[in-house]
């Protein structure tokens, strides 16, 4: 059910480790579009560099980071693929983890911390009620990653329990067929595909309720975990955007034209669409992580986060996630009819960021729900 063991380093490996990570991550971004998940060697790496040791609790072995330290390690490797961000980004699954039992978690990371885990929780699937546990059965759309995950959630719907929150039910990979249903535009890359469970039995103590309290006391548990599940995701969005950015300007300082218009970098329009680029983005990164270095502050201090304080997380993670898009699709007007091939980089950022902005964790619709928390209106199931 568990990874093999891994040498245990007592920090995130950056350096080489992280560098020649990121090399093998942009050498392969365009397999791993056409094969529609990132391959197996690659998940080696992430786990290697701390990916999936970076939530983990110390008393497991893992890292136990603040969330602006693996958000930036996400972004990082998002700026090389945004596939493979959205892949690593599931590192996040320790801390809605820690909602499992103790001895559960005790069995889950028996042989080192580096458990790769995947999940489908919506829509949630009926599931019946049997001595010591569930029988469990359905298919769940969008499972990122599960192609390389050892272990799989699923979201069920269990008769008498209320409350609006999912339960999630754990099983080993090889419990779950997986039906390789992904084939998009954007995102191509993550392996997000259908997983089909039959009938299989899952104990109660490896089902928890998604988003609900936390099983271990450290900060990191108490932060709101349904808004760094929407800032694992946006920082997808950044570093994607960041990456077209680049990619612009690199385009501008030596791209001519076929019609004999000055270089692209000496054109007003173009100066004027990178400098807002550059603006916007910026603007949005930091209000993202000055929220998030402000509900870290105070957890840190003891205190509890209120429902107002989360909601700045997730308005700040729609807001990063729409702004990302916004620059992305800026970017890949300046690349003209270059950015149209299926391998243009302008054209690959555009159609990423895209998606990370259709995901409902950071939809436009979240703006709204913002709204209604910030003038008292109440707020819906799973927000903020």
């Amino acid at each position: 059910m568990l990874n093999d063991t891994l040498p245990a380093p007592h920090a995130l490996q950056t350096g080489d480790a992280l560098e020649g990570l990121l090399a093998t991550i942009r050498a392969g971004a365009l397999e791993f579009r056409a094969a529609r998940r990132i391959p197996q060697p690659v998940v080696e790496q992430f786990r290697t560099v701390g990916v999936y040791r970076a939530l983990v609790a110390r008393r497991f072995g893992g890292l136990e980071v603040s969330p602006m330290t693996f958000l930036e390690l996400v972004e990082t490797i998002a700026q090389a693929d945004a596939s493979a961000g959205w892949v690593a980004s599931f590192g996040v699954s320790a801390t809605y983890l820690a909602a499992l039992p103790i001895p559960t978690l005790e069995k889950l990371y028996a042989n080192g911390p580096d458990v790769v885990f995947a999940g489908a929780i919506f829509p949630p699937q009926k599931a019946r009620r049997v001595d010591g546990g569930f029988m469990v059965s359905g298919r769940w759309p969008y499972a990122s990653g599960c192609p390389g995950a050892s272990l799989i959630g699923v979201g069920i719907a269990v008769e008498g329990e209320s409350g609006g929150l999912p339960r999630t039910a754990v099983m080993p990979r090889s419990s779950v067929r997986i039906d390789e249903t992904w084939d998009t535009i954007g995102l191509a890359g993550t392996g997000s595909h259908d997983v089909v469970v039959d009938d299989v039995f899952v104990p109660h103590e490896w089902t928890f309720i998604r988003g609900g309290a936390p099983s271990l006391d450290a900060p990191i548990y108490a932060y709101p975990s349904l808004g760094l599940a929407a800032q694992v995701l946006t920082v997808v969005g950044l570093g994607c955007a960041r990456r077209a950015i680049d990619e612009a300007r690199t385009m501008a300082d030596g791209r001519g034209s076929i019609t004999g218009a000055p270089v692209m970098g000496d054109r007003p329009f173009v100066q004027g669409v990178l400098g807002q680029a550059e603006a916007r983005l910026s603007a949005a990164r930091a209000f993202f992580y000055d929220v998030t270095r402000e509900v870290w502050g105070q957890l840190c201090a003891g205190e509890t986060i209120s429902d107002k304080q989360a909601n700045k997380v997730r308005l700040a993670a729609t807001h990063g996630a729409q702004t990302a898009f916004d620059v992305a699709r800026d970017c890949f007007s300046l690349g003209g009819i270059a950015a149209v091939r299926s391998d243009n980089i302008l054209g690959r950022c555009f159609q990423d960021c895209a998606v990370v902005a259709q995901h409902a964790f950071m939809a436009r619709g979240n703006y709204e729900a913002a709204g209604r928390v910030m003038l008292g209106r109440g707020d819906r199931p799973g927000y903020p």
